[in-house]
């Protein structure tokens, strides 16, 4: 909608009218300490044309020949009709479906797009939606904390092994609430290691990523039954890609994740810059009450005819604040939109042989990569689409020096986790070709030989 400025007159006859004497009145119930105060650092306006000029020039930035880089956002292919569909006015203009009256075409969507996310993690329900993954995950920690019947306790085992940007994103959202979020070391391979879960202090969940932020697959089966047997919850972050090939956490050990959460990137939406993305969350049914956002379900009319209805949202503005299971006031429909169409092109198999050639291609970067003198795989055992490659230098110069040249060559893993500045993680999706995968080789032996030069 546009933006319609109000005179000082009009302002003040609004504010008369409600018997307030200033705006600053409306919001006297915030506490002060909890106010931004003067926004000091917002630089003055500029004219639309300069506007434009700026984000050109940084849209410009963002092109490169070839992305290596995963770590949470994929360059993966998305077929034309995914946005030619979703772009459609019906879809681009659809009122996002917090109320009864939203249209049939986006319930029997989202309808879909649960059924297929609800098959695709073994679970029994899913949601739709959240903002990303990681507020997904924050989002599956208070469900935990609230649904977990057998201990009291505010606390959750996250391990290191989970994306950095997840758990702080999640430590930012549930310190509010009074949940500590615990660490959990990881072991030399990269992996949870067993010994250093905390046995007998009673979590209300564990937290595990699987394939986990290095690529690696963790003991899912296992540590599904450690957290059982312990009286906490299993909450899952998976790579929903993954799932087309790996075990779902409704299949973890004995009894299955309890949640299961992540980001829909990997379905159709571009990396746009870092985003916007859309998060999932799927559940046992015996937390559905705990579940945020809303649930679509399928039903007849008085005729007999097929018809999708609003059957479960939890959220403040529908029933009591302090009964309300999240504040989310936004459901990501158009992403997942997206993500639904994107499903339904590739099916089962699609899924998997995208899935298959993403591992196929980043075998063979590393093979690639690791014929280079210095260069050695840094973490070994099972893994899924990435790998964390040793260099004999700093990863920031490898980044740094590639990007000069149109790759994005992947993540220094030393902005995350100390004594790993010289580790880099890479990740090749179908859309890499031999000949990238040459050129980026090439590229990456004239740089290290430069730094041995030197």
């Amino acid at each position: 909608m546009p933006f319609i400025p109000h005179t000082a007159e009009e302002v003040d006859a609004m504010l008369a009218t409600i018997g307030v004497g200033s705006i600053e009145d409306l919001f006297d119930e915030i506490p002060g300490d909890l106010r931004a105060g003067r926004l000091e650092k917002v630089p003055p306006g500029i004219s639309e044309m300069d506007m434009l000029r700026v984000f050109s020039e940084r849209a410009r930035a963002d092109e490169v020949d070839a992305c290596f880089l995963g770590a949470g956002s994929y360059d993966h292919h998305i077929p034309a009709a995914v946005w030619d569909l979703t772009s459609r006015g019906e879809f681009m203009t659809a009122y996002t479906p917090y109320q009864a009256e939203a249209s049939q075409g986006t319930l029997q969507l989202i309808y879909e797009y649960q059924s297929m996310m609800a098959a695709l993690t073994g679970m029994d329900v899913s949601n739709a939606s959240v903002y990303d993954g990681a507020s997904g995950l924050a989002e599956a920690i208070l469900m935990a904390v609230r649904g977990n019947r057998k201990v009291s306790s505010r606390r959750v085992l996250v391990p290191e092994t989970v994306h950095p940007y997840y758990r702080a994103a999640a430590a930012a959202i549930v310190a509010a609430q009074d949940v500590t979020l615990e660490t959990v070391p990881m072991g030399s391979d990269g992996r949870i290691e067993a010994a250093a879960l905390p046995s007998g202090r009673e979590p209300a969940a564990l937290v595990v990523q699987q394939p986990n932020f290095f690529g690696a697959l963790e003991d899912v089966d296992g540590l599904t039954d450690w957290a059982h047997e312990e009286g906490a919850l299993l909450v899952a972050v998976a790579n929903p890609l993954s799932l087309a090939l790996l075990k779902p956490p409704g299949s973890w050990g004995s009894e299955g994740a309890d949640i299961a959460c992540g980001d829909g990137q990997p379905f159709g939406i571009p990396m746009a810059s870092g985003g916007p993305s859309f998060g999932f969350i799927c559940t046992r049914n015996k937390l559905v009450r705990q579940l945020p956002g809303r649930i679509i379900g399928r039903t007849e009319d008085l005729n007999g005819k097929t018809g999708f209805a609003l059957t479960l949202q939890a959220r403040e503005q529908h029933i009591r604040r302090g009964k309300a299971t999240s504040n989310i006031c936004t459901n990501q429909g158009l992403l997942v939109t997206a993500g639904t169409i994107y499903l339904a092109l590739q099916g089962p198999e699609g899924l998997a042989r995208v899935a298959r050639a993403c591992r196929r291609n980043t075998a063979a970067l590393t093979d690639l990569l690791t014929g280079l003198p210095g260069v050695s795989v840094h973490l070994e055992g099972p893994w899924f689409h990435e790998r964390a490659l040793k260099l004999p230098m700093p990863a920031a110069t490898v980044t740094e020096a590639l990007l000069a040249e149109g790759i994005l060559a992947g993540l220094d893993l030393g902005r995350f986790y100390p004594g790993m500045e010289d580790v880099m993680l890479v990740c090749a999706t179908e859309k890499r070709t031999e000949a990238e995968m040459i050129r980026y080789r090439d590229l990456l032996a004239d740089v290290l030989t430069g730094e041995a030069d030197a």
